[in-house]
């Protein structure tokens, strides 16, 4: 099911001028695709792609657009503030919508939007997002729907040899945008780790005996894939599905990660590991500490990085939902070595790493609120790059 795009802003219409210029159709691609890479925020790639069809096929055709999702911050998703939108549609016609709030960091002035189905939050169970598609779970029948346009795909039922009712979902991801021939959900449960070839009529299955997989993540090429102990292995898609074990060794010889919850962020060049461990100093409450994985040596080393230069993360409050990095965050007023983290009831929080922790720590921010990362029944605010920005050239 297609629906126009919901990414609404009320204030954003045709430009004035272009309506008594029948000429500013007719701009050649090549000169339109000059101007894309100059536009500075989201309000203005919807201006541009909504001034008429030539320009927002052009944007369409653009090659490069999954640069913007390093040069822009995420968009923040709160499902849990509803806001009112009369203009927009309350069903698309198989499931009711709920309006939800959008916040954009280079533009929180900005009133943005997005409808997600009242069924993801009713009966069904957050599972992941991934390029900017929701999925979610319930009972073996999983729902992939793009957060901005609406548009759903429905996968077969899993195969669960056991009580569906019992099952819970540790993950959920796609491994390349859902209009790529090569697209492939992988869903995480206590013990397997499903993967189907988006359009076929299967799933296949790893059992899992030891641990299960509570992230994937791309990685020069590779799908590095981390399980409850904090494991790490190559995810192989072909010929068949499997995973193959990275020995890593922390210092001191440790072999074992020694912390609780950690994430995987790709920064740049950069697989980081990051995770918090309470301070008992009087500055910031919790510390955040990224680790990068040094894979010339063998076994492959975590080794700490001090300073995050000219580079911001983003994580959400559900375990379940994806990091992302942003390069030179200066440029759309956000601050580089800073960690944004989303709440259910604020929007966010920024945690310094390294020596800046004392120095950006808001002492009138909840101390509840310093670190909730969980698996939550209810969707949780998420960051999300719409899925316009991983179509290149489509």
């Amino acid at each position: 099911t297609q629906s126009p795009s919901k990414l609404s802003d009320p204030s954003v219409s045709t430009p004035p001028g272009v309506l008594g210029h029948q000429g500013w159709a007719d701009l050649p691609d090549k000169l339109l695709h000059s101007i894309v890479p100059l536009l500075g925020s989201f309000l203005d790639l919807i201006a541009f792609a909504s001034t008429c069809r030539s320009w927002r096929a052009a944007f369409s055709s653009y090659p490069s657009k999954s640069t913007f999702c390093t040069k822009l911050p995420p968009l923040l998703v709160r499902p849990n503030v509803r806001v009112q939108a009369p203009h927009l549609p309350s069903s698309n016609g198989r499931h009711k919508l709920r309006t939800c709030k959008v916040i954009d960091l280079a533009n929180q002035n900005i009133a943005l939007r997005c409808q997600i189905p009242h069924e993801t939050f009713q009966r069904m169970r957050f599972a992941g997002s991934s390029y900017g598609q929701l999925i979610c779970c319930r009972r073996g029948n999983c729902l992939i729907v793009d957060v901005f346009t609406g548009a759903e795909v429905s996968p077969p039922c899993l195969p669960f040899s056991g009580d569906c009712e019992e099952e819970f979902y540790f993950g959920g991801t796609l491994t390349a945008p859902l209009a790529s021939p090569n697209c492939q959900l992988l869903v995480s449960t206590r013990s397997s780790l499903f993967d189907w070839p988006v359009g076929s009529d299967s799933w296949s299955e790893i059992k899992l005996s030891d641990a299960r997989i509570d992230q994937i993540v791309e990685f020069n090429g590779q799908f590095i894939a981390m399980d409850y102990s904090q494991r790490i292995y190559v995810l192989k898609l072909a010929p068949q599905l499997g995973l193959q074990e990275i020995t890593t060794k922390w210092w001191d010889g440790m072999t074992e990660c020694p912390y609780l919850r950690p994430w995987l962020v790709v920064c740049g060049d950069m697989l980081l590991m990051v995770d918090h461990y309470v301070s008992l100093s009087f500055g910031a409450p919790v510390l955040y500490k990224p680790y990068r994985l040094d894979m010339s040596t063998r076994p492959a080393k975590w080794v700490e990085v001090k300073k995050l230069d000219n580079w911001a993360l983003f994580v959400g409050g559900d375990v379940r939902s994806p990091p992302f990095s942003c390069l030179s965050p200066e440029k759309w007023g956000g601050m580089s070595n800073r960690l944004y983290y989303a709440h259910y009831s604020q929007p966010w929080s920024v945690h310094g790493f390294g020596d800046a922790a004392d120095a950006v720590w808001d002492p009138s921010t909840d101390p509840d609120l310093v670190y909730k990362r969980n698996w939550y029944g209810q969707l949780q605010a998420f960051w999300v790059y719409p899925s316009m920005f991983y179509s290149d050239g489509q």
